[in-house]
């Protein structure tokens, strides 16, 4: 029988898999460096302003929101391409509705930022 890994040994080894998970999207992603490259534009920013403490949250949220879809995004990326390389109109499919779900992610970033802002 199987030993499945509990507590504390879990927490430490989904870590582990976690910042894997980060270095592989950061060595092979140009779009997640460009994403962290804006969060670490945007997040001091946000700091810097004057906005109340809940108008800052809502600033910094979106920007890991569009981080944690751009690595799911490279993961539905990442097991299409590992299925085959050949054109098929599924695994298009997927990627462009991954593609698609950063845009939005990046679109809701811009919107609150403007809407704060500049037009309140």
């Amino acid at each position: 029988m199987e030993q499945k890994n509990t507590g504390l040994k879990r927490i430490f080894l989904a870590t582990g898999y976690s910042l894997q998970g980060l270095k592989s999207a950061f060595q092979h992603e140009a779009a997640f460096r460009q994403e962290l490259l804006l969060a670490a534009i945007l997040i001091p920013l946000a700091y810097y302003i004057d906005v109340s403490q809940v108008e800052r949250i809502l600033l910094i949220a979106p920007i890991f929101l569009v981080i944690i879809i751009e690595i799911i995004n490279s993961a539905i990326e990442a097991i299409v391409d590992r299925i085959g390389t050949e054109k098929h109109v599924l695994s298009g499919r997927a990627k462009d509705m991954g593609s698609a779900a950063v845009l939005i992610a990046l679109l809701l970033t811009a919107y609150i930022w403007i809407e704060i802002l500049f037009l309140t």
